[in-house]
């Protein structure tokens, strides 16, 4: 077989995990042959460089063979070759970091240190009975 279509080798490469992603990431303009979008029924051919994009980066793919039944991950070197720019996981890794330092303050879990902050607050309000609901009746009244 030196034809299969695009969205059935995607799946079968392994390189979405099921093939419905893969035709809605088609649709989406994500995927590209020779930088022409393409439709999910495009035959691929051995040779084709296809690109990925799955942000932040830009996968390509260069096609070894053109397949549509899916196989086992020791067999993925067979079917394609990566040659994805190196600069690509350059910004991979700088994304990886950036998303740790560009973390706003408040956002997501707390750290460590914030939280031990939260549970000395948590037990100094009990002990001085800040959690006491009769005194709040008595008040009132």
């Amino acid at each position: 077989m030196n034809e299969a279509r695009i969205d059935k080798w995607l799946w079968a490469a392994r390189i979405f995990k099921t093939r419905s992603i893969a035709v809605d990431a088609i649709k989406n303009g994500r995927v590209t042959i020779g930088g022409m979008n393409v439709k999910p029924s495009r035959p691929i051919k051995v040779g084709e460089v296809v690109s990925v994009k799955k942000p932040p980066i830009t996968y390509s793919f260069r096609v070894l063979q053109a397949i549509e039944q899916r196989v086992g991950a020791k067999l993925v070197p067979e079917i394609y070759e990566n040659v994805t720019d190196p600069k690509q996981y350059e910004l991979l890794e700088m994304s990886r970091i950036s998303g740790f330092i560009d973390r706003s303050r408040g956002m997501g879990r707390p750290t460590k240190k914030e939280r031990r902050a939260l549970d000395s607050f948590n037990d100094d309000a009990l002990m001085f009975g800040f959690d006491d609901d009769e005194d709040w009746d008595e008040e009132i009244e």
